[in-house]
């Protein structure tokens, strides 16, 4: 009998029907929005990045929540492989966190990824419905004269109807490795976004080219995957140059960033 497939890649949105019954090996980061994407797709098993663990350990969240569902998960180190790219997981990544349901089946902290990969096959597909996740896209603020911002828990939420507005979402801050750009998506007046332990950060330069002021938030200041964290609780902790133009500058608190961009653009 054929042993379930391993499939590498960089992101849990982008998932395809070759996803149902694999074992997944995803840059995308660990936290609860990502597990829930993974579910949905009827992975066998799923390691993904733990984002530097972060504010309430947001960064791993992804374990006990897929625990409930029977599903075995694990996380690599954010210093043993880059975010947003599954190849470099696989080649590099070292588990760090594993959940109950992957410890019965022998993963441990300290594996290479993929040797947990190969332990994962024999794990059992739970016959269980996938719970709607909480709404993962919202206003956070609409004035009249003011462009809008919004929240979205992905960067994959983003839409054509943001254009203008400043969105804050909880992604990571890495452009992914097999589609580096901000792409077809809109150009908003400022996209946010976690650092999830990163210094390099590279969206933001990329944002740069589209005139687009980009800011992260430290992964210790906000729950990664989690938007409304984001904007609550997150501090600027690296601009690009288009942002450090209006007046930016690390340290500030979200609401604070916001504020000076609307000011700078009136």
């Amino acid at each position: 009998m054929t042993p379930p497939a391993i499939l590498v890649t960089d992101t849990v949105t982008k998932l395809g029907p070759e996803a149902e019954g694999a074992v997944l090996v995803c840059g995308s980061h660990g936290g609860v929005y990502a597990g829930h994407e993974a579910a949905l797709a009827g992975v066998r098993a799923v390691i993904l990045h733990d984002a530097a663990v972060g504010l309430d350990a947001a960064g791993i969240g992804a374990l006990a929540y897929l625990a409930t569902l029977g599903i075995a998960a694990a996380t690599v180190g954010h210093r043993s492989a880059a975010i947003g790219n599954g190849r470099s997981m696989a080649d590099h990544g070292v588990i760090s966190f594993v959940n109950d349901v992957a410890a019965r089946l022998g993963c441990a902290p300290g594996q290479p990824a993929m040797d947990c990969a190969r332990v994962m096959r024999a794990a059992e597909r739970p016959a269980i419905a996938i719970p709607d996740h909480a709404e993962a896209r919202f206003i956070i603020r609409e004035r009249p004269g003011e462009p809008a911002i919004r929240g979205c828990d992905s960067v994959s939420l983003v839409r054509a109807e943001d254009e203008g507005a400043i969105v804050f979402t909880a992604s990571h801050g890495e452009l992914l490795a097999g589609s580096p750009r901000w792409g077809a998506r809109p150009d908003v007046l400022a996209a946010v976004f976690n650092d999830a332990g990163s210094t390099s950060v590279t969206r933001l330069p990329d944002l740069d080219t589209r005139g687009i002021a980009g800011a992260t938030v430290s992964a210790a200041s906000a729950r990664i995957g989690d938007a409304r964290s984001t904007w609550r609780t997150g501090v600027i902790s690296h601009i690009n140059e288009r942002a450090r133009s209006l007046g930016a500058t690390p340290g500030l608190t979200t609401r604070a960033f916001a504020d000076l961009l609307i000011a700078a653009t009136r």
